[in-house]
């Protein structure tokens, strides 16, 4: 999922108490969970990252390098931080994937 679609994503940005039971009943365990969210924020932030550097290599690479282009490129890439700045963090995206049931975990065979 691309960065430009978690904007869409309408998220509290409060602070929330959580019922700490909601969290154990898929999983049965609420270290599991954690676990669980923790490899989601992790992929998440990856994809976040990943998003970003394809972003600012397009910014780099449209604009040669004179000294008009270079303030209008730091421009651009300032603008591009502030946008990723603005999106949720991966903690909080992961929870609500969580919640929402949109995240496929299996626990492994022993």
């Amino acid at each position: 999922m691309k960065a430009n679609e978690f904007t869409r994503v309408k998220i509290n940005p409060f602070a929330i108490t959580r019922d700490l039971r909601a969290f154990d009943k898929e999983t049965g365990n609420i270290y599991k969970t954690v676990a669980i969210l923790s490899k989601r924020a992790n992929q998440i932030a990856s994809e976040f990252k990943e998003d970003f550097h394809e972003n600012v290599k397009d910014v780099v690479s449209h604009h040669s390098h004179d000294a008009f282009d270079e303030t209008h490129e730091n421009k651009e890439q300032i603008e591009l931080a502030r946008f990723y700045e603005q999106l949720p963090k991966p903690s909080v995206l992961a929870i609500q994937e969580f919640e929402n049931n949109e995240i496929y975990f299996k626990s492994p065979v022993k």
